[in-house]
Order: structure tokens, then C-alpha cells, then sequence
């Protein structure tokens, strides 16, 4: 294969950066599964616990479609793809086909009526986008959460380059979902997650100039009124509005002082998205997304990523590979292409 990858957005990644680009799919797996066995669910009381059932059924520490898409879309980044370009878009869009066929436990509707019928081959992803829009402007189908659960990966694709991870979580969203709500919340959260791995913290304001002019103070009210909110509030959270107010609002309404464990704020953060109710597995693996780019792996417990796994096979090296491979660009550690 050629080397498509971005050489402008790379960057070199020191240790504790690293590390932080490793949890964000793990994060996102863990979040997953322990939202799994509530989803929908009566409102329970306790710590959530991996084991398994819900919408699937799932077994213990088994994820659902948002880890399952989110996969999809890091083999192919993994090889240090430029998410923007057609041939890299078809290969996402080809896996979301072939994942719908033979792996998906359990669909959004707005990614069902898209992928429904689909064929995969030269130009499926614009035959995706042309659906997601016809969908779209006959349906009114288009905003749901579905884009936004899968697009921690996406965050990793150009660490370097701002207006790079927009353009792919735009590209990626737009595959599916053709609402421009569900482009901005994925282009928002990609853009907070890039920002937590090089730089170490939590900023979802910070890019809001990514997105059209119009709808930045829409959004900035948005992300407000959801900065250290009851993550409760916001439902029902399909919508990927409420489903990205929920996720911010578990992240920040748990961070205590800043002697804070990782670990402890990355746990509480989780059991909070949980306890959002309604779409559980969807708000705590966006969440998750953004809690391992900011605390990284090391910060996830054992207790979880030993569970942890799920379509296509996948457990948690597996996960921590492919979102490594794609923080650097597709190398390696010795700076060999994954390909």
C-alpha cells in the first residue's frame, strides 16, 4: 500500500502523551461495556458492574456497536490513513458495511436506514453520505448519537493538526449521519480529545472555531449549561446534543481537587455517564473516549481491562494498539508501517 499518512500532522509523542492516546479506545471499550447491562434500563442504584445482558445480549465485558464501529474506523486510521481522502473513506465505510452483516449486536436507527442495503466497493463511501442525506431530508433521521459515540478514534488521526481532525470527523460523521448537528458534536468531541493527549486536559470550548460561525454560540450555551451538570438532565440523550451534554457533564461534574487520582476521576466519570440513564453504553463510551485521552491508560483499572472485549475479536492490546498505531501516524515504535 502506498503511504497516504499525513506527514505535517505528526508529532512526536513523549511517554505520558503516549499513554494518554493508548486509553482512548480502551477507555471508550470499558465505558461501553459497563453501560451495556443498563441501557434503557430502570434507573438502579450502586456502582454499575460489567456483566453483561442488556440490548445484545452481551457477555461480561463485552461491548456494543459504539466500540464495534469505533473498530471500523481504527483499522483503517491504525494504518495512517488521511481520514479525508476517498479511498480511505470507502475502506471505513466498507468495514461499517460489512460489520452490519455479520457483527452488529444492536444498531441505531439512524445507522441502520444508511447502511441497510449497502454495498461495499470503489465509491461506497459516497453512496453511504448520498444516503445518510437522503435519509436525512426524508426522514429528518440524522442527528443521533451514533457518529459521535465512534469518534475518539478519530481524535488521534493528526495529532498535530487541528483543521485536519476536523475535516476527518466531519468526513467520517458524514458517512452516516448527515445532519450538521452530528458533524459539529464529532468535530467538538475529536477536537477535545486531541487536545487532552498533547497537552494533558480538558477543553471542549476550545473548538468552536472548527465549526460554522452560525451555530458557535448555540454550542458554547450547550457545553455551559453542561459544564458540572447532573449528567441525568440531559435526556433523552440519542440525540447527539444531549448525548454530548450528558458525557461532558459526567466528565466534569466528578473532577474534585487537583490532587485528584486518574484513576478515581476516570472511574467516577464512567459510573456518572452510567447513571445518565436512558442510552448508558453510548454516553459512557463517549465519555470514555475523552476520559483516556486525558488520564491514558495506565489510569484504567485491571479489573476492567481484563473484561473487556468484543466484535471483531478484539481485547484490550488489541485496543490499545490500534489507537497507538494511529496516534503515530501508522509506525510502530521503531517507526516501521503498520501496513
Amino acid at each position: 500500500m502506498a503511504d497516504h499518512s499525513s506527514g505535517s500532522a505528526r508529532i512526536p509523542l513523549d511517554p505520558a502523551s503516549l499513554d494518554r492516546a493508548a486509553g482512548v479506545l480502551l477507555a471508550a471499550a470499558v465505558g461501553d461495556a459497563l453501560g451495556v447491562p443498563y441501557e434503557f434500563a430502570p434507573p438502579f442504584a450502586g456502582d454499575p458492574e460489567m456483566k453483561g445482558g442488556g440490548l445484545g445480549p452481551y457477555a461480561p465485558g463485552e461491548y456494543s456497536d459504539d466500540t464495534q464501529m469505533a473498530a471500523c474506523v481504527a483499522e483503517v486510521a491504525a494504518t495512517g490513513a488521511d481520514l479525508t481522502q476517498p479511498w480511505a473513506l470507502d475502506a471505513i465505510a466498507d468495514r461499517f458495511i460489512a460489520w452490519i452483516r455479520d457483527g452488529a449486536s444492536d444498531v441505531g436507527n439512524s445507522t441502520r436506514a444508511v447502511l441497510r442495503g449497502a454495498e461495499p466497493g470503489p465509491g461506497s463511501a459516497a453512496r453511504l453520505a448520498a444516503s445518510a442525506i437522503w435519509e436525512f431530508a426524508s426522514t429528518g433521521l440524522g442527528a443521533g448519537n451514533g457518529a459521535l459515540m465512534r469518534t475518539g478514534i478519530v481524535g488521534l488521526c493528526a495529532l498535530g493538526d487541528r483543521v485536519q481532525t476536523a475535516r476527518a470527523a466531519r468526513a467520517v460523521s458524514e458517512l452516516t449521519h448527515a445532519d450538521p448537528l452530528a458533524a459539529d458534536s464529532c468535530i467538538l468531541w475529536s477536537e477535545a480529545i486531541r487536545v487532552a493527549v498533547i497537552e494533558g486536559r480538558f477543553d471542549l470550548l476550545g473548538g468552536l472555531d472548527l465549526i460554522e460561525e452560525h451555530r458557535q454560540s448555540q454550542w458554547r450555551a450547550w457545553i455551559d449549561q453542561a459544564t458540572g451538570a447532573d449528567p441525568a438532565s440531559f435526556g433523552p440523550n440519542g440525540f447527539t446534543v444531549t448525548a454530548l451534554q450528558a458525557a461532558w457533564a459526567a466528565i466534569t461534574s466528578t473532577l474534585g481537587s487537583s490532587r485528584m487520582i486518574a484513576a478515581d476521576h476516570l472511574t467516577s466519570a464512567l459510573f456518572a455517564a452510567v447513571h445518565a440513564e436512558n442510552d448508558t453504553d453510548t454516553v459512557a463510551a463517549i465519555a470514555g473516549a475523552l476520559l483516556g485521552a486525558r488520564w491514558g491508560a495506565s489510569a484504567v483499572p485491571t479489573r476492567y481491562r481484563s473484561q473487556v472485549h468484543g466484535w471483531p475479536g478484539l481485547g484490550d492490546s488489541d485496543l490499545v494498539r490500534l489507537a497507538v498505531l494511529t496516534a503515530r501516524g501508522g509506525a510502530d515504535e521503531r517507526g516501521s508501517s503498520a501496513t
